[in-house]
């Protein structure tokens, strides 16, 4: 087998998984929110102002704009050089994209 073959492959691989994490990100986001607004609890903390969660707001924007901006670093990336970083580009997407669900989900 070529490895030029394998590595071209490795490199769409990580294009195709930055591309989807940035499509699903607005979505997640308004499902997640979707579901914490429906509970009990942060119908009480919008209604009387108890009962919040303690997740400070700087760390969803910045859980948010990280995975965005991890995400179009990944897509833009030259293919030829360092195929590591961009993988690792498309990690810290997506782990910050799940940190991002799961703060909004823990409101609930």
């Amino acid at each position: 087998m070529n490895t030029a073959q394998t590595t071209d492959q490795v490199r769409d691989d990580a294009r195709t998984a930055a591309g989807w994490g940035l499509g699903l990100l607005l979505p997640m986001v308004f499902f997640c929110a979707l579901v914490t607004l429906s509970g009990p609890r942060a119908g009480r903390c919008l209604t009387y102002g108890e009962d919040c969660s303690p997740v400070p707001g700087w760390l969803l924007y910045g859980s948010f704009w990280t995975s965005v901006v991890a995400g179009v670093a990944a897509l833009v990336w030259p293919r030829a050089r360092w195929t590591g970083a961009r993988l690792g580009a498309v990690v810290v997407q997506w782990c910050a994209q799940l940190l991002l669900a799961g703060l909004i989900l823990s409101y609930a």
